[in-house]
């Protein structure tokens, strides 16, 4: 058995889920000194650049204020070009491109459907032969999601699932990852038709919130629960934050058939910023 199978045998075997609950219960405890020294190692071993935060390490309560920190507006400016779309998060780009009718690449030689991953066939039949965009978020990148196109929130659906990592080494072996994980479903109408933006749970993310009704995960029930929006007017610009991670995780943007084009420049594992052009559409 090779190492890397070994690891997945290993994580397969893991209690996922009480296992995050207790990073969780640390991660959101008012420890004082301990906190900060928590925050200072992780800042030292995932190399975080502090010149970008909007606070300083000792005004950060919880390791999850830390984790959700707020970058400075300067940070990450949004690229203005009318016609542009931009990336939602900092990451590292996992795959993209073309879905073959509703089948979305996760690594080489792993698909899942669009159906499982939006919990919806109604949903996903609005992204046959569609186009996708999955970034990865590494612990160190920065945790909030942001717009990445103009849009109007219609609905937004809780999936409960499993917790695998979503590190590469358990995306290029555990199948169907991304539709088998915990994840928030966020369904945008635009001026190029639906946009939907997934952001996807992981062994110690222990907390997902949206900023038009706060924490998501953990939730009140193990059901899929959907909550609609299309009366409401929540309208969002391109570049809004709408949501963030504690502790890394991935997120996932799908658009209609032969709506956007991609940047020419962009590859897989290549790290990106929010606000950085990731596409045009036409």
């Amino acid at each position: 058995m090779t190492l890397e199978k070994l690891k997945i045998y290993i994580h397969y075997c893991l209690p996922k889920h009480l296992l995050t609950r207790m990073v969780g219960l640390f991660a959101s405890a008012k420890l004082g000194k301990l906190t900060t020294l928590a925050i200072k190692q992780f800042i030292k071993i995932y190399h975080v650049n502090t010149a970008e935060m909007a606070d300083k390490i000792a005004d950060f309560k919880t390791f999850n204020d830390f984790f959700a920190r707020a970058l400075k507006v300067s940070a990450r400016p949004i690229n203005d070009e009318e016609q542009s779309i931009v990336f939602p998060a900092d990451g590292r780009i996992s795959a993209f491109g073309k879905l073959k009718q509703n089948l979305q690449l996760q690594a080489k030689e792993h698909y899942f459907t669009t159906d499982a991953l939006l919990a919806s066939a109604k949903d996903a039949a609005n992204f046959e032969n569609g186009s996708f965009m999955t970034v990865y978020l590494s612990p160190s990148d920065y945790h909030r999601v942001h717009m990445p196109f103009d849009g109007k929130l219609l609905k937004m659906t809780y999936v409960p699932g499993e917790l695998f990592s979503v590190n590469p080494v358990y995306t290029r072996n555990i199948p169907e990852l991304f539709s088998r994980n915990e994840r928030v479903v966020c369904l945008f109408e635009t001026s190029i038709g639906k946009m939907a933006v997934i952001l996807v749970g992981a062994t110690i993310v222990r907390s997902i919130a949206m900023n038009w009704c706060g924490i998501v995960t953990p939730p009140k029930t193990d059901a899929p629960t959907v909550t609609e929006y299309n009366g409401k007017n929540l309208n969002y610009r391109k570049g809004d934050e709408i949501g963030q991670f504690m502790m890394g995780s991935t997120v996932i943007c799908l658009f209609e058939k032969d709506k956007v084009k991609f940047e020419q420049s962009l590859s897989e594992k290549r790290h990106i910023n929010m606000g950085s052009k990731m596409a045009e559409f036409f």
